[in-house]
């Protein structure tokens, strides 16, 4: 185990939660810091965010010492971006695993060479819930934030929502798993990439709104630091009243 990149988030015994931290080394501080995320019960799994291209071997090793690659049943794109996306077809070719994603983006799938479109299940804007074990994944609406067909993923068992970009921190290479220890002092690698990626505040409450009638333990985003605890509820309330996107159009034109 590459103990700086991996991080067990959740083990009942039957339910584990894990999260890496592979990007590629090769581009240094220019490159964004990106989280990746594998949900397992018993002998299924769902892999979330898996990432660029540029990872997947790592990814590939890193997963199956957890679990068989062929037991991924579902592979969760929270939305179309090449930081997200773009190793679509490596595990396509790798897995049987269907690709759960928003439906405005089907299409777009066949730029990074994936041609199977009957192994995507399409999100229409509401989301879904689906059942996962005893428990249930449900796949909450995040449109704009920052893209136009965007979903967070929560998961019923472990308490734990991925978020993707929405409460992503601007950081580099991070090494070993990082929590938020301090919101204040963590807002600074929040603040920019917000006010300029998410839609709008009217937008941010409308997630904020759905995410405060969750059960939360963690907030485990795409990029940076894990939210845990009140630093959790810290976000939420700052996000719930950032002016960002459209609320700043004077700034922008």
């Amino acid at each position: 185990m590459n103990d700086n990149k991996e991080k067990i988030l959740y083990d009942d015994g039957t339910h584990k939660c894990v999260m890496f931290s592979f990007d590629d080394e090769e581009l240094g501080d220019s490159f964004l810091s990106v989280n990746q995320y594998l949900i397992i019960q018993k002998d299924s799994a769902v892999l979330v965010d898996p990432g660029s291209e540029a990872i997947f071997d790592e990814l590939y090793d890193a997963v199956s010492r957890y679990i068989d690659v062929q037991k991924i049943k579902f592979v969760f794109l929270s939305h179309q971006d090449p930081d997200v996306s773009g190793s679509i077809t490596q595990w396509a070719m790798s897995t049987k695993a269907k690709f759960v994603l928003s439906s405005l983006w089907v299409r777009f799938m066949s730029h990074y060479g994936f041609l199977e479109m009957t192994r995507i299940i399409p999100l229409n804007d509401k989301g879904a819930k689906l059942n996962f074990g005893a428990d249930y994944l449900e796949f909450v609406p995040a449109h704009f934030l920052h893209s136009p067909g965007n979903f967070s993923l929560y998961d019923s068992r472990s308490k734990i929502l991925f978020s993707g970009d929405i409460g992503a921190a601007i950081v580099t290479s991070m090494g070993e798993y990082k929590k938020v220890e301090d919101f204040d002092s963590h807002v600074k690698y929040l603040e920019a990439f917000h006010k300029r990626y998410m839609g709008s505040n009217k937008l941010c409450r409308a997630w904020v709104n759905r995410v405060k009638a969750l059960e939360l333990s963690k907030i485990a985003p795409q990029h940076g630091f894990v939210f845990e605890d009140e630093n959790s509820e810290k976000f939420l309330d700052w996000l719930e009243n950032l002016e960002c996107g459209s609320d700043l159009i004077d700034d922008l034109f």
